[in-house]
């Protein structure tokens, strides 16, 4: 052979990838299934009876612990069994609950209001460019129009929640438009 040749590096190169597939082979060693679990120590096979895996390689991933439900909360517990809350917490609940859905409706009717503004009942006047392109006009009229719309449904949804806590819409001095 010649000292220049590419076939004696083939060779060579062969020969070690060889080695390393064979190397990887003997590395496994015998794997024993044991039920659902898996051992490649054959005297623990042996002491539990486990039988020899015959095949390729095997690759066991473990999958996640299954934690256990926290205790529910004395609160949540009391809620779930059907007893009562006192009445004084109840109450203040209720006032919290009923101070917030206020202030929430007075948000929501002060954007109604802006949004009547802005909408000038169908009307608002032309900006920039739409003038000279009357589609972009249309386009934000109907979105002004969809702005109205959805203000308008949170202010009747927020007043119908108000009247399931127990107080009438329009008592905190603010009345819809």
């Amino acid at each position: 052979m010649l000292p220049n040749s590419p076939f004696p590096t083939f060779r060579r190169l062969a020969l070690a990838a060889l080695a390393l597939v064979a190397a990887q082979a003997l590395a496994q060693g015998n794997i024993y299934r044991c039920g659902n679990e898996y051992t490649n120590d054959a005297q623990v096979a042996k002491a539990k009876g486990c039988t020899l895996m015959q095949g390729g390689n095997i690759t066991i991933v473990e999958g996640t612990k299954v934690v256990p439900a926290a205790r529910a909360t004395p609160a949540a517990t009391n809620r779930s069994s059907g007893e009562r809350v006192d009445s004084a917490a109840q109450r203040a609940r209720d006032s919290d609950a009923r101070a917030i859905l206020e202030a929430e409706l007075r948000k929501a009717e002060e954007r109604l209001a802006q949004a009547r503004k802005e909408y000038a009942n169908g009307e608002p006047e032309k900006q920039g460019i739409e003038s000279r392109n009357y589609q972009r006009y249309l386009d934000r009229v109907a979105e002004l129009k969809a702005a109205v719309g959805r203000a308008e449904s949170d202010v009747a949804s927020i007043q119908r929640e108000l009247g399931r806590v127990g107080v009438s819409p329009n008592s905190s001095g603010s009345a819809s438009k």
